[in-house]
């Protein structure tokens, strides 16, 4: 029976694949001449986030970025089907991709790095060369690099931090050391009024965009018509100077009284953006209700009990097991990255004995770029990246869902069949544990 119920499955989860490509397209990106847009989703995006990254969506001071995991969650569980992430940043490519590595950061629609001088789309990070060719105009980084090497107190940046229009008439500086010469049309409120400007093109304006930043460098994006704007708690003085002689009587732009991502999460709530309890912050899920249940959200809760499971974070109770059960189908199939399977059941006993193994420990999980599409007129197919850190060892999985609708179940979803594979070279040490 479990056999041909597997086959069954793996037939259904081919169909639905080919069926969630007709519904979802195989691109998000589409060339309109010589720029780029997004084609994720039908419309204008709910909520637009920019956010800068060191020490407004990073918390360089937070070692286990727990802020950065509560709006993980709350993104992932409530605003990525619909919504635009944009990372602003001063940081290079290179830069950028070394804080990935040391970071739980999402995976962003849109990146602006060095300082507004390049922007990329999607996870692929396709350069918008449109972009490129506007501030290559009246632009020559060789004489900005002759002119600077006349004053000895300046120190360039590392070669690999180096860009080609990171060096022209705009100056800005920020952090108390960093002064960034670039070209005039350039600047991250440039890049994000050029976004802008692009979706209006295409009738996509964003219903809202909100702003995040921390340093001067961030100041000319709450210049930007018709944004909403927070600075998280710890800006720099020279932030809030701006802020003072510019904005202080702005209504849409305020000082969070919290740090970083949890100043944004603040932010959220304080314009009425949308949802701002992140599940990270939800410790019982069966005695607090939430009004929003999405495939969504069902995974980013099971990950947040998996993850509080073995940190021994929850009440060592058989009741929690039987509850799994009861949203995992009994005859429902999990395929291992190795291409094992088994039972859904069996692996929820399996991780039953694993409570509170990973107490004391460095161990965190969290969820990437969620996607769902319902395939039938009771089955969704659900996409995302499951990340699993544990000490220093980094994994992702690459995880297919097929849930099916159950009105009767307290949330609505019953998880079918699940198919994972590694990321890359993630794959694990320990190939012998069986949980999802």
């Amino acid at each position: 029976m479990l056999n041909f119920y597997a086959k069954y499955c793996q037939m259904l989860l081919s169909r639905a694949a080919t069926q969630y490509r007709k519904i979802r397209g195989t691109k998000t990106l589409k060339t309109l001449g010589n720029r780029v847009h997004m084609d994720r989703f039908n419309g204008s995006a709910r909520l637009m986030i920019v956010s800068d990254l060191d020490s407004t969506m990073v918390d360089h001071d937070d070692l286990d970025n727990l802020s950065l995991l509560r709006f993980n969650a709350l993104w992932e569980a409530y605003y990525r089907h619909d919504s635009l992430l944009v990372f602003s940043t001063g940081r290079s490519p290179t830069s950028y991709k070394k804080l990935r590595t040391r970071k739980p950061l999402l995976t962003p629609d849109i990146t602006i790095m060095s300082v507004g001088t390049e922007i990329t789309y999607g996870e692929s990070m396709v350069p918008d060369t449109a972009w490129t060719q506007y501030l290559n105009q009246k632009w020559s980084r060789d004489i900005v690099t002759q002119e600077t090497a006349k004053f000895p107190e300046l120190t360039p940046q590392s070669e690999k931090d180096q860009r080609p229009h990171k060096v022209d008439v705009k100056i800005i500086y920020s952090s108390g050391i960093a002064l960034d010469i670039l070209p005039q049309g350039a600047g991250k409120g440039q890049a994000l009024a050029y976004l802008l400007k692009n979706f209006k093109v295409d009738g996509k304006v964003p219903m809202h965009t909100l702003v995040c930043g921390d340093s001067g460098n961030d100041a000319e994006l709450y210049s930007v018509p018709e944004v909403y704007g927070v600075m998280v708690s710890n800006a720099q003085e020279e932030l809030l100077q701006w802020y003072t002689q510019n904005a202080k009587n702005n209504p849409n732009i305020i000082h969070a009284t919290e740090r970083c991502a949890a100043g944004i999460i603040q932010a959220i709530g304080k314009f009425f953006l949308g949802p701002n309890v992140s599940p990270r912050d939800i410790r019982d899920f069966q005695k607090c209700k939430v009004d929003t249940f999405s495939p969504s959200h069902e995974v980013v809760k099971y990950y947040l009990f998996y993850e509080r499971w073995r940190r021994a974070e929850v009440e060592k109770s058989e009741q929690y097991v039987q509850n799994l059960k009861l949203v995992f189908c009994p005859l429902g199939i999990y395929v291992h990255p190795s291409g094992g399977e088994q039972p859904f059941h069996q692996c929820i006993d399996s991780m039953a004995k694993l409570y509170g193994d990973k107490q004391g420990h460095r161990f965190r999980v969290w969820v990437d770029r969620i996607s769902s599409a319902q395939i039938g007129s009771d089955i969704c197919l659900v996409k995302f990246h499951k990340w699993e850190l544990s000490g220093n060892e980094l994994q992702c999985y690459v995880t297919t869902v097929l849930m099916s609708l159950k009105a009767e179940l307290p949330d609505g979803f019953s998880w079918v069949h699940m198919h994972q594979t590694w990321l890359d070279d993630s794959r694990a040490r320990d190939q012998t544990v069986w949980c999802f």
